[in-house]
């Protein structure tokens, strides 16, 4: 797409653009879906999201293609191997928290017949359109970003603070915070 303005964070690497262009900001109503980001903005903590993306196969191989039934039965041995994978963020208490995390992600949806009917309330069922301007206007936390991290901590899930759960609520289309200068914005409203 020659001329075309995207969002500043996504034009520094051509897999951020990609993924830029066609999934950052769409609604997902995919529970397998919302796993996966669940569990990559979470193993994002503290790095770039770069690295996570550039390492999103890895990940996609390494936690059964983000099954939660299949990760939420991990045992020590899957977490052994799962440190020795240079593919994936070796860190024991995100990798131990994808587990956790899978354990309290079938119980929401157990309780709510699905992780999506369970999320979207949240935004009281539609994205967010914002209509942001400059980079610097773009918050790290919201409102609705500490309402859902309370709930998700309540319900046993970890990494998963305010920050963690905006970027995700990003990720996912809950809200739209594609600058009014990207070309993405008015397709997303």
């Amino acid at each position: 797409m020659p001329d075309i303005t995207r969002c500043a964070w996504a034009t520094s690497d051509p897999s951020l653009a990609t993924y830029h262009d066609r999934e950052w900001g769409v609604p997902l109503h995919d529970d397998r879906a919302l796993f996966e980001f669940l569990i990559l903005e979470g193993a994002q903590a503290g790095l770039s999201w770069t690295t996570i993306l550039k390492k999103r196969p890895a990940y996609r191989a390494a936690f059964a293609r983000f099954n939660p039934r299949k990760v939420a039965l991990f045992g020590e041995e899957q977490f052994a191997a799962l440190l020795t994978n240079s593919g994936i963020v070796r860190n024991r208490l995100k990798i131990r928290a994808a587990a956790r995390n899978a354990q309290a992600f079938l119980a929401v949806q157990k309780e709510f017949g699905s992780f999506d009917t369970y999320l979207w309330p949240f935004v009281d069922g539609k994205p967010l359109q914002n209509h942001r301007r400059l980079p610097g206007d773009v918050p790290a936390r919201t409102p609705q970003s500490d309402a859902l991290s309370n709930d998700l901590a309540k319900r046993g899930f970890t990494f998963v603070g305010s920050t963690i759960c905006y970027a995700f609520m990003q990720a996912v289309g809950m809200v739209n915070d594609h600058l009014v200068t990207c070309f993405r914005h008015k397709e997303l409203l």
